[in-house]
């Protein structure tokens, strides 16, 4: 059995973590396997610095001792959290404010025929977009007297999703889009700096494992799906076998809200532009599909 490396000591510079082209490509083939994600050029620089932690935790000094680790196979979780510290988890409260207005319309459109809406929010990350969508329809809601939608949200990476479950959020997390009447309304504060979400509305939300690009959606039929900024770095055919995916999510007469720098123009033949528009897509009847030879 080999011997760690020795780890430096405080004051001591670290060594550098730059890995070969070889573990590079491990690393890609491993995120684009799990997650449909690609580690772009621009990307690549990210890999060092994201998985320092881990290999601080592991006493490793190179990406290359990492993969290679991986590749040992001795710790089936690795490469998990791996994954995990790769994927893109950036998100805020009420990310694009304009986006909430347009849940509240198309929530109350649906509700005009007598049903109750079912939401989904796809690549929730830590749960502020589902929170979001939460607070927003709670206190709408509230001075309606109507019931809450359904909220389904997934994520490829269970450290996410333990933290979005968990509900508890950094002061710098609520202070990044969150209006202090939420924060007063729906939050706990603690000691510890730590701001925990109140059970009566983390209830609302059923939080689910899912790989996006190999998944079955959850069951049901949505009449809204959320998946905004998830496909930035997909390629094109993983991109239009989740496109399928949300289609088949989707209820009659159903919108999706993509990113705002996202388009399904080129990507796909299911969704084209609602005529309210404002970012939101519809599904295109199946006898509207175009037909090929």
């Amino acid at each position: 059995m080999r011997s760690a490396p020795p780890f430096p000591q405080p004051g001591h510079p670290a060594p550098s973590p730059k890995a070969s082209a070889q573990a590079l490509n491990v690393l890609a083939a491993l995120l684009e396997a799990r997650t449909g994600q690609q580690i772009v050029r621009h990307r690549s620089t990210r890999v060092d610095t994201v998985l320092l932690p881990l290999m601080r935790e592991r006493r490793l000094e190179t990406l290359d001792q990492l993969v290679l680790a991986i590749l040992d196979g001795s710790d089936p979780s690795l490469a998990g959290r791996v994954v995990d510290a790769l994927v893109n988890c950036e998100t805020s409260f009420f990310r694009d404010p304009q986006v909430f207005d347009l849940i509240a319309e198309t929530v109350a459109t649906i509700e005009r025929t007598g049903r109750r809406a079912r939401i989904w929010s796809v690549g929730c990350s830590t749960g502020q977009e589902p929170l979001s969508i939460a607070m927003a329809l709670a206190e709408r809601n509230d001075a309606l007297g109507t019931a809450m939608p359904d909220i389904v949200a997934t994520d490829v990476s269970e450290a996410a999703l333990a933290k979005a479950r968990a509900g508890s959020f950094t002061q710098f997390e609520v202070q990044r889009g969150l209006p202090i009447r939420h924060l007063v309304r729906w939050f706990e504060g603690r000691a510890d700096n730590e701001w925990v979400v109140r059970p009566e509305l983390l209830r609302h939300i059923a939080f689910r494992h899912m790989n996006l690009v190999s998944d079955p959606p959850p069951p049901g039929g949505f009449d809204l799906i959320l998946c905004r900024n998830v496909m930035l770095y997909f390629a094109p055919e993983a991109k239009r076998r989740v496109f399928d995916i949300l289609a088949s999510a989707m209820r009659p007469g159903a919108g999706l809200i993509l990113g705002a720098g996202e388009t399904v123009i080129g990507q796909t033949a299911l969704f084209r532009l609602s005529p309210g528009g404002r970012g939101l897509y519809e599904k295109i009847p199946e006898e509207e599909e175009p037909r090929t030879a």
